[in-house]
């Protein structure tokens, strides 16, 4: 369903299963469908990337090593720019909320970083992970506004991560 975007001379299409199984690029940038939660999409997204990443970690720990997880970001934050560009076109807004793969890209760095931790010290990191990503401190709320995108989609997400890895990194020396 297309509809005219108040203010704005585009037609934003409503993110549905069938408008994510109409293209790969919807499919990832919409997370495998945790995007279209009609209610905290990006938090139900970063939620589905920390199981995602917790399962495969533990069900196949020999094949998933941070080496592996590192492969896997690098080539997620290549592919989730086209896939989010793509997206965000056809969707009618450059960074709608059903698109999820940033927070699961970047959250992914930060279980990289942090594991092997224990439950309570991944949900706590998953809530700053969260705090710093809807709050947009400086500078990332520069790099949201400057880069546009799917570029911009997904960098402003690495700046979340690295506030989340900072504050660990000052708590631990503490």
């Amino acid at each position: 369903m297309n509809t005219l975007d108040p203010g704005q001379d585009v037609y934003v299409t409503k993110p549905s299963a069938r408008f994510m199984l109409s293209h790969p690029a919807h499919i990832l940038a919409q997370g495998f469908g945790s995007g279209l939660s009609p209610v905290v999409p990006g938090t139900t997204g970063t939620l589905f990337g920390w199981l995602v990443f917790y399962v495969l970690t533990l069900r196949w720990p020999s094949i998933f090593t941070p080496l592996t997880w590192g492969i896997i970001i690098v080539a997620g934050f290549v592919i989730g720019i086209w896939a989010c560009q793509r997206t965000g076109q056809d969707l009618g807004i450059s960074d709608h909320g059903s698109m999820v793969w940033d927070e699961m890209i970047a959250f992914w760095i930060v279980l990289v970083f942090l594991m092997p931790a224990d439950i309570s010290t991944q949900l706590w990191a998953f809530l700053w992970f969260r705090f710093f990503d809807m709050v947009k401190p400086p500078p990332i709320r520069y790099f949201d506004r400057r880069f546009k995108g799917g570029f911009g989609v997904m960098w402003d997400d690495i700046g979340a991560s690295f506030y989340t890895l900072l504050l660990f990194a000052l708590w631990r020396a503490i």
